[in-house]
């Protein structure tokens, strides 16, 4: 469909609270966190593993994740990153510098309890974790990331940036899962001035690649609705040695989906390998 008839179908006008001054942005009622959706934290062994979920989700997207590294005895910290799990106008008072510092903040947290630290994270949180081993270096042993997003799959995101003087939200990207009845509780609405960040994260964090020298281990979903090939593509070329495993029976929320388990198990071995 042309990105033209799609928001005049679909679009919501920039005239809601979505589209308040800072100001009044600044006064504007705290929403309840979504049941499910509060930060994951537990405090386990030396090793310690940050896991940031994606753009629109919350904690509930990797809180299985987060529990099975837990329950082997792990330090691990599942943050909710401004803006997500109450609703879809308190994202769009934020942009990806605000989830990068609340990532950065917990990093921080397990840097200084643990001995080593893991960064993990699905989609949009797959690139705060490449982007948190590109800045802060010896301070993360290892990456680990599913259906990782790097870059725009559709012109939406390009436009976003003139598209938000127009429209507050479009329709929402979540649940992408194969499994039936799972689902990860996202937002129905994409807030076009949260989103028109992107662009300038995924430039930021494909420009630094390069500086990732620690161990990548990649989860790719073989049909993915959301992250395209593109995302890959870079990745893989900036990361020759990345390790990249195959999700046969999932989407793009493969952490709540069929192949779950090849996550869980492949992390935690990554990240405490047998001997």
């Amino acid at each position: 469909m042309p990105i033209s008839a799609l928001l005049m179908r679909s679009a919501r006008p920039a005239c809601d609270d979505a589209s308040m001054s800072p100001a009044a942005s600044a006064k504007a009622p705290q929403h309840t966190v979504q049941a499910g959706a509060e930060p994951f934290t537990s405090d386990g062994g030396p090793i310690g593993v940050l896991v940031c979920h994606g753009f629109t989700g919350s904690p509930r997207t990797v809180r299985p994740w987060a529990e099975h590294l837990a329950t082997a005895g792990l330090t691990v910290r599942a943050p909710r990153l401004p803006g997500h799990g109450t609703v879809w106008q308190d994202l769009a008072r934020t942009g990806w510098r605000d989830w990068y510092a609340e990532a950065e903040r917990a990093l921080a947290e397990l840097s200084d309890a643990c001995e080593r630290v893991f960064v993990c994270g699905i989609s949009m949180g797959g690139c705060l974790a490449l982007r948190l081993a590109e800045v802060h270096g010896d301070e993360v042993s290892g990456v680990v990331v599913v259906n990782p997003s790097l870059a725009p799959d559709t012109r939406l995101f390009l436009l976003a940036p003139v598209l938000k003087h127009v429209v507050s939200s479009l329709p929402g990207i979540a649940g992408d899962i194969k499994k039936p009845g799972a689902s990860e509780g996202g937002y129905n609405r994409i807030p076009v001035r949260a989103a028109a960040t992107l662009p300038d994260m995924w430039r930021t964090t494909t420009a630094g690649l390069s500086d990732v020298r620690q161990p990548v281990l990649v989860f790719r979903s073989v049909t993915d609705h959301v992250v395209g090939p593109a995302s890959m593509k870079i990745l893989t070329d900036a990361l020759p040695h990345a390790e990249v495993r195959p999700l046969p029976d999932s989407f793009h929320v493969a952490t709540l989906d069929n192949d779950a388990p090849l996550i869980f198990d492949g992390t935690l071995e990554f990240i405490r390998p047998k001997d």
